[in-house]
């Protein structure tokens, strides 16, 4: 993907794909995210790890402008969170899949590409990608959550967009399909793509660029997984994890998703 110089002479590149500032959300009467600060750089793969309930949702919620912020900003490639002007720009993919059990898989794939006005090739190449040749002509209701994943993130890869937002998106897929997508995500970002990859599972950790470390709506780290061993001294991310939550105390003003 080509960089495009900015408006101070320099390139874009060298912007973040997502900066947040003293970021809060508020559900309720509880505070869910705790004055975050992330900062995303482009072209990289980035884990967002921690247990159910860190808040790593929330946050992705208001990455892709779908959450309401209490305080705090957002920013994605170089615009306001949310923007009409990223709707093209962001690929999201949810827990559960965005897709509508009663079409086929290429039927719900060229929905997608209708409304993104992508080129009809898309659809194909979104195909081959996600290893759903076999499954084409299959409703998409008749498939397992494992491959309804994969119709949701097929979607998300149309157009080819700069930043994809994954939540969770090799959960419930079998340890194979796991490393031929891991693999799908280090080509994108060789070819400049950024993504924000979240996932309870420590052992991704080693196949990502940085790690950002949540837990109780709060970030424990943001390092190299090189750099995260270092610090702790730990032999692995779980080991590394479980370090940090001993010398971070709990925050109780509520529970994050």
């Amino acid at each position: 993907m080509e960089s495009k110089p900015d408006d101070a002479g320099g390139s874009v590149r060298s912007q973040p794909a997502i900066e947040a500032r003293d970021l809060r959300i508020i559900r309720g009467k509880h505070e869910v995210l705790h004055g975050l600060n992330v900062s995303v750089p482009r072209g990289t793969v980035v884990g967002l790890l921690g247990p159910s309930g860190s808040g790593k949702t929330t946050l992705m919620r208001s990455i892709v402008g779908v959450q309401r912020i209490a305080s705090g900003s957002v920013e994605v490639l170089g615009s306001p969170a949310g923007a009409a002007g990223l709707r093209r720009r962001v690929g999201y993919v949810t827990q559960s899949a965005s897709v509508y059990d009663d079409l086929s898989v290429r039927q719900n794939l060229t929905y997608f590409r209708a409304v993104m006005g992508a080129d009809r090739s898309e659809v194909d190449r979104v195909i081959e990608a996600t290893d759903l040749v076999p499954l084409t002509n299959r409703l998409v209701g008749s498939l397992s959550g494992g491959e309804q994943s994969r119709v949701s993130l097929a979607a998300a890869l149309i157009g080819s967009p700069e930043l994809l937002v994954l939540d969770e998106p090799t959960v419930g897929l079998d340890p194979v399909l796991r490393v031929e997508l891991w693999g799908l995500f280090r080509g994108l970002a060789e070819q400049g793509t950024s993504l924000l990859i979240s996932s309870h599972v420590m052992d991704e950790a080693t196949r990502c660029d940085r790690l950002l470390l949540m837990r109780d709506g709060m970030l424990l780290a943001d390092e190299t997984p090189e750099g995260l061993l270092a610090v702790t001294g730990a032999k692995d991310a779980e080991d590394a994890f479980l370090r940090l939550v001993e010398h971070h105390p709990r925050h109780s003003a509520g529970e994050a998703s």
